[in-house]
């Protein structure tokens, strides 16, 4: 990665308020540099441009750490990693379960863990809603995966009685709010600021009844 972004990067992470280490800086620029090398050959992102990457994929993903609950959390739908290996590499006393159907996107992930060393990070080859862990998460959080309807149907079973699903969203999405399946109420919506987008985002936090 050159050095506009990792200035790029080092710029974002202040914005946000994160204070990271000097490794775990350099973990997210391999990861980025990863996600590059590998999009050549497989298609694992529509996101190619080494800056849009730092914004659109790390800094967006870091953006909702301040919402992370408890010190279990499921990314479903990962697809590349995203928001979870982010997260992980900022988040290093939670675990981080990525979950993602798409054997490419399962390889990638695998490595890029591999190549960053993250101890807190495991890896599931499954589609959520068949996915049955061992024990059930304190936050589920998705990316990109449909409706709040979609994301309770497949990820609501994930969550500790008392969990949360976190869904990252654009625009507060007031005709899937008022669509909430039975049993599932909104707790929060957290406006989300990304630096370097212009983008509306925010974090919809929703919990049982």
């Amino acid at each position: 990665m050159s050095s506009g972004i990792a200035s790029r990067l080092a710029k974002g992470l202040e914005a946000l308020g994160l204070a990271l280490a000097p490794g775990q800086v350099q973990a997210l620029l391999t990861l980025a540099a990863e996600l590059a090398d590998w999009n050549t050959r497989v298609n694992l992102t529509a996101i190619t441009d080494p800056a849009e990457v730092v914004d659109k994929h790390l800094l967006d993903s870091l953006a909702v750490l301040p919402h992370m609950r408890g010190l279990k959390v499921a990314d479903i739908g990962t697809g590349a990693g995203f928001p979870g290996l982010p997260l992980a590499v900022a988040d290093l006393d939670r675990r981080y379960t990525l979950v993602e159907s798409t054997g490419k996107k399962v390889a990638f992930v695998r490595h890029a863990v591999a190549k960053m060393k993250l101890p807190n990070v495991e890896v599931v080859q499954a589609r959520s809603e068949s996915y049955k862990p061992a024990r059930p998460f304190d936050s589920v959080i998705a990316r990109a995966l449909g409706s709040l309807a979609d994301f309770v149907r497949v990820g609501g079973h994930l969550a500790v009685r008392d969990g949360r699903l976190l869904a990252m969203k654009g625009k507060v999405p007031e005709d899937e709010l008022n669509a909430l399946p039975a049993g599932w109420k909104l707790r929060a919506v957290h406006p989300i600021r990304v630096p370097g987008l212009d983008a509306e985002r925010c974090l919809v936090e929703l919990a049982r009844v």
